[in-house]
């Protein structure tokens, strides 16, 4: 078990069984999915009384289905009382999240979350939301779960795809704060045993949201790293052609040339970055990229960005990684183009 301290208290991370995790519950949880994961675990979700289903995808964190999710929570005659469970990826884990923190002004939420990438990322820290036409995640709040409870078999129906996806962030993790975790990932095929890299993932990212909560200090941002540039692909593509891992996976290429094109980064770093990501099977460049408008105006709006002045986490060096504020447009543009 892992413990994540907050400004309002704690919350343990278990690493169990999704039985376990269901049968853990309070009797009168309410369980928030999607139909991909209903259809994979139906035996276990038969014996909680009340679940709803929403089409799987990053179109489902958009006000439609939170107001959806809510009027069903309303029905199902939910209290301040009642836990909502998120079972499910990231966008079940920020769209649970957000009703949850919004449902009678807060009320208990558990993560138990069901892709490699939500298990190492999106269900610890604390923050949840849905997306705008506009932006991705511009619409949320801090809000952290009772309990994350980890359950290392779901990973076994996930295709080679999403595994990939997940592991992009892994990947994320090494970069920004620990070069023995890239040599790992450069020697062994962790996805044989993905418990011990989810348990050091989860073990990183609580270290940083516990020294930098709500992202005030910049040390929360480094968690950012390929994120401004692959959220800006996400949405300028409507979160049609890439999942997020493959678009952060390009973002860390694009952002690792833009770190050496400014001296903050070492050079030769963005190479190494391209090469490995490249055999792990993720994508690093994209058509698009030439067209570097409509990306530009999307980064504008990344919540780094401070009156318009464009912000990054960038690599200092493989393990290192710091937000630099009021990047300038020409530099980013460059390196869109040259990725």
């Amino acid at each position: 078990m892992i413990t994540i301290t907050h400004s309002a208290g704690q919350y343990p991370i278990h690493f169990t069984s999704l039985t376990q995790a269901l049968q853990s519950l309070p009797q009168d949880a309410v369980v928030l999915t999607d139909e991909n994961v209903f259809t994979a675990w139906k035996g276990q979700l038969s014996q909680v009384p009340n679940v709803c289903r929403i089409e799987p995808g990053e179109g489902s964190k958009s006000f439609e289905r939170y107001r959806e999710v809510l009027s069903w929570m309303a029905k199902s005659g939910c209290s301040r009382r009642t836990t909502l469970v998120a079972l499910g990826g990231g966008v079940i884990g920020d769209l649970g999240g957000f009703c949850a923190a919004s449902y009678m002004r807060g009320i208990p939420f558990v993560q138990i979350p069901t892709t490699l990438l939500a298990q190492v990322d999106s269900s610890v820290g604390g923050k949840v939301g849905i997306d705008l036409p506009e932006g991705k995640n511009l619409v949320g709040a801090f809000y952290p779960p009772h309990a994350v409870h980890v359950p290392s078999e779901a990973l076994s129906t996930l295709p080679d795809r999403q595994l990939r996806n997940g592991m992009a962030e892994v990947w994320k993790y090494g970069y920004i704060l620990d070069a023995p975790l890239v040599d790992c990932l450069t020697r062994t095929d962790v996805r044989d045993d993905l418990q011990p890299i989810v348990q050091r993932c989860i073990q990183l990212k609580a270290e940083v949201v516990e020294a930098d909560e709500f992202e005030k200090l910049g040390i929360r941002a480094k968690l950012n790293f390929g994120h401004t540039v692959g959220h800006a692909i996400e949405q300028v593509l409507r979160y049609e052609e890439f999942l997020h891992g493959e678009a952060i996976a390009i973002g860390m290429v694009v952002e690792a040339r833009l770190g050496e094109s400014m001296r903050i980064t070492a050079p030769g770093t963005a190479s190494v970055i391209e090469a490995q990501l490249k055999t792990a099977g993720l994508p690093t460049t994209w058509s698009g990229l030439q067209n570097p408008d409509p990306l530009i105006a999307a980064m504008r709006r990344d919540k780094k960005a401070h009156s318009g002045q464009l912000a990054f986490s960038l690599l200092t060096q493989i393990g290192e990684c710091k937000l630099v504020e009021n990047v300038a447009e020409g530099e980013v543009r460059s390196a869109l183009l040259n990725s």
